[in-house]
């Protein structure tokens, strides 16, 4: 009889590292992959809605979320496509007269969505690290640049925050550009600002230094993204975790190998090397892991401030988010 291998759908945004795993140079063991190139919000609305992939990329936020439903939908591996620091996340209208983060306090903030990861984020170093709680200002929710969106997920307002969401036709990025809204917590850079519109600025003008300076105080680089399994599909074939996190963390070694060859260089940027360099210097040469050891303080950091903002049912343990299979190794 021939080896049978099972057929496994992939919904991922286009990332270098899981490039090998999307031009088939690293296999799934055991697995047919099928890697379906997505848009990370077109991926997420799919999934948590309709379930329609196999495997996903997942917002950490909504993962942690969709555990209070019983049976939950999805099992994570310890694997996160995305990570990324959001005080350069934080933008204001130029006219609103804030300056500093203690004046956003009494404003109106714009959020895609409550939930969204790089709003829990933002919310919770801001009322830790810099004197903004989470309900001292006023949240208006609806698309960046598209009107319309809505929360992926229901949930029950925490006492004492305000949610609404803004009028139908408008967008969150029109509206930080018009001053209807004071400021906007977004994982995308609104389009003002990226066409130089002088009417929209960042919070932290170099928020470069000011994330290194964070990262140098916490050592938390926030983790936006985990990878998802379908339960069913989980059920199915329990040895799919241990295989999709092997074949994850393959893609990802290829990727840093090289990244800082002089060579030629691998991506587009002319002084890649000297950036590499810089960021090892501040992050150290493995910056960009995955697994559970060496990331416990960043999970336990984001499931602190899921739970305190009303999102979490309970303060989940970042053990209890992952698959157990992946936590363990075979000692022979």
């Amino acid at each position: 009889m021939g080896t049978s291998t099972v057929q496994l759908s992939l919904a991922c945004a286009d990332y270098d590292r899981t490039a090998a795993l999307r031009t088939g140079q690293v296999t799934v063991e055991g697995a047919d992959l099928t890697y379906l190139t997505l848009p990370v919000e077109e991926t997420f609305f799919r999934m948590v809605r309709y379930r329609e992939f196999d495997v996903a990329e997942l917002s950490l936020s909504t993962y942690v979320m969709t555990l209070a439903q019983d049976p939950s939908p999805f099992v994570a591996i310890p694997v996160y496509p995305s990570r990324m620091f959001r005080h350069s996340g934080i933008y204001v209208n130029a006219d609103s007269g804030i300056e500093r983060p203690e004046d956003l306090v009494g404003r109106v903030v714009g959020v895609p969505e409550y939930q969204v990861t790089a709003a829990v984020w933002i919310r919770g170093i801001l009322a830790e690290h810099h004197g903004v709680p989470v309900d001292a200002v006023r949240y208006r929710t609806g698309g960046l640049h598209t009107p319309g969106r809505t929360e992926k997920l229901s949930f029950s307002v925490p006492d004492g925050v305000e949610i609404a969401p803004i009028p139908a036709g408008a967008t969150l990025a029109e509206m930080l550009a018009e001053g209807e809204v004071d400021a906007l917590y977004t994982p995308r850079t609104p389009a003002p600002f990226t066409a130089g519109d002088p009417r929209v600025r960042r919070l932290f003008p170099d928020s470069r230094a000011t994330e290194q300076d964070y990262f140098a105080r916490t050592g938390i680089f926030p983790i936006m993204h985990v990878v998802v399994i379908r339960r069913d599909v989980y059920e199915a074939h329990r040895w799919l975790a241990r295989s999709l996190t092997t074949a994850f963390e393959r893609s990802r070694a290829l990727t840093m190998v090289g990244i800082d060859e002089t060579a030629s260089l691998r991506y587009t940027l002319p002084w890649l090397p000297d950036e590499v360099a810089a960021t090892r210097a501040v992050m150290g040469a493995d910056y960009w892991t995955y697994g559970l050891p060496g990331n416990e303080g960043t999970l336990e950091t984001f499931l602190r401030y899921s739970f305190d903002q009303g999102l979490a049912d309970r303060a989940w343990s970042p053990r209890e988010l992952f698959a157990p299979e992946t936590l363990e190794g075979v000692v022979v």
